[in-house]
């Protein structure tokens, strides 16, 4: 081996070395090695040793050790999942992985490389390949086909004739066109605004209106991956925005509703805009589709809230931009937001009449603003539900919102409590879920709120399930039994 694949000694000890020579290089070693007769599951062991590692232009573009599976005719059948890693080692560290040799297969290819990297080193030693028990893999692999048999949905045609009423605004409540009352009441299935290829949200869909007894869903999503411009997608969209017009049909065939949210961060911009234009057209007036124009607003006034204007950026400028132009300079400063009215407007220039939701200052917690001369104008929709988002560190309730619940209808977007407390808010700040969730499910059945927990999925805290099994958390457990109509008492508010 030579220049950026050599080997390297450390006192008697001597293993390889692969150096990024230049950014998106691609450097790796190859071996094939033979795999015994009858063997029917392998272990990979090494040590490994990873520095100055700076990822590439794409998510997998990192440390890793691929492999490939051959025929005695040395066609690929198959390639065990990559080793990878993303970030330096704490010096030289042990990894290992077994994987199950597919029929046929009688050799096995073993590529370590550092994939197309802008910068790093990848030192490995030790490598061995050795027979394993496949016992536990076979266990493994049924376990993962039973949750992919338990998460699948099966696909289903619009039917309309179940499908539920459109809703209005008439004061501070929703009505269907009879002139009943409905109230809003469900969670937020997660999973879309992070992945795109996300399926558990299908089934999370079926599970929290069939059982839980929800009948509107927050759907978090983002406009990166509904037009496909992420690294994870080549389709350009397609798949994620059929995905969510499934979830759509699932949600209305049950009579239920469905928030689309835009969840988006800070102050909207003109991305945000061309997106609900776009998704306004595609889901003008579907009775069961609302549009939560923008996830949670912070860091702005009430004025480019509404009206938009320039956005500082949070942190502090270099020196360096002393010697930029005012064009980079104003970039790297901040951004323009187009405001919350032109996301509104997006919507009504399509003719989408469909109601929407409106999230005020900091995170969404503050609606003060909106009784103080910045409320949105409709266009001749059929109205605004401001969204309010509460959890369990924040004070203030009445203060930050019941003024605007008094003139307009809310959804509490977001709420929930967590056993688990979350380290970007002091420890001492986050209120047990034991005695905080009975007063706010108490406080919104008081004030008869709309409202989604957050969140149904159990990676997204507070998490309302604990598994994919959708076994309730102490908060789930009682935001179900809200669901199913039990009334909760409103000890105090905060």
């Amino acid at each position: 081996m030579k220049g950026e694949k050599t080997w390297s000694q450390e006192g008697a000890n001597r293993y390889a070395t692969l150096t990024s020579p230049a950014p998106d290089k691609m450097v790796s070693l190859y071996r094939t090695v033979d795999v015994p007769a009858g063997v029917k599951a392998l272990e990979l062991s090494w040590k490994q040793r990873i520095t100055g590692l700076k990822k590439g232009k794409m998510p997998w573009f990192d440390a890793r050790i691929m492999m490939d599976w051959h025929d005695a005719g040395g066609k690929k059948i198959g390639t065990p999942s990559p080793s990878f890693t993303q970030k330096d080692t704490d010096g030289w560290v042990d990894r290992s992985k077994s994987f199950l040799v597919p029929e046929g297969a009688v050799t096995l290819v073993l590529m370590p490389s550092l994939f197309q990297v802008t910068t790093g080193t990848f030192d490995i030693d030790d490598m061995v390949l050795k027979p394993t028990d496949p016992e536990i893999l076979y266990a493994q692999q049924r376990d993962r086909e039973e949750a992919e048999r338990m998460r699948h949905v099966d696909f289903e045609e619009p039917k309309k004739d179940k499908w539920p009423q459109p809703l209005k605004v008439v004061g501070n409540r929703l009505q269907d066109p009879s002139g009943k009352e409905v109230w809003l009441q469900g969670v937020n299935p997660g999973g879309l605004e992070t992945l795109p290829q996300d399926k558990q949200v299908l089934k999370s869909t079926v599970v929290a209106l069939d059982e839980w007894k929800a009948n509107c869903l927050r759907l978090p999503m983002n406009e990166t991956f509904w037009f496909g411009r992420s690294p994870m997608q080549k389709d350009g969209g397609k798949e994620y925005r059929e995905r969510i017009d499934q979830i759509i049909t699932l949600t209305a065939n049950r009579g239920g509703y469905l928030v689309l949210d835009l969840h988006r961060f800070r102050a909207p911009k003109q991305e945000h805009a061309d997106f609900w234009k776009d998704a306004a057209e595609r889901y003008k007036n579907h009775p069961a589709v609302i549009f939560d124009l923008f996830n949670e607003p912070y860091g702005i006034d009430w004025k480019v809230w509404r009206d938009g204007g320039f956005v500082p950026n949070q942190g502090k400028i270099t020196d360096e931009s002393a010697f930029l132009s005012d064009e980079e300079r104003k970039k790297i400063q901040g951004f323009e937001s187009v405001g919350m009215q032109a996301l509104l407007d997006a919507v009504r220039s399509t003719g989408a009449k469909n109601l929407v939701v409106v999230g005020g200052l900091t995170w969404s917690s503050d609606l003060r603003g909106i009784v103080d001369g910045y409320a949105l104008d409709d266009r001749g929709g059929n109205g605004i539900i401001y969204g309010w988002h509460i959890y369990n560190w924040h004070k203030d309730w009445e203060k930050l919102m019941l003024a605007v619940a008094m003139k307009h209808p809310i959804l509490v977007g977001e709420t929930g409590a967590d056993t688990k407390k979350m380290d970007f808010i002091p420890h001492e700040a986050q209120e047990a879920p034991q005695t905080w969730v009975p007063d706010m499910l108490g406080f919104i059945q008081k004030h008869k709120l709309n409202w989604t927990g957050w969140c149904f999925h159990p990676g997204a805290s507070p998490v309302m399930i604990s598994d994919w099994k959708y076994t309730p958390t102490p908060w789930g457990a009682m935001a179900k039994e809200a669901l199913a109509g039990k009334q909760f008492e409103l000890k105090r508010t905060r």
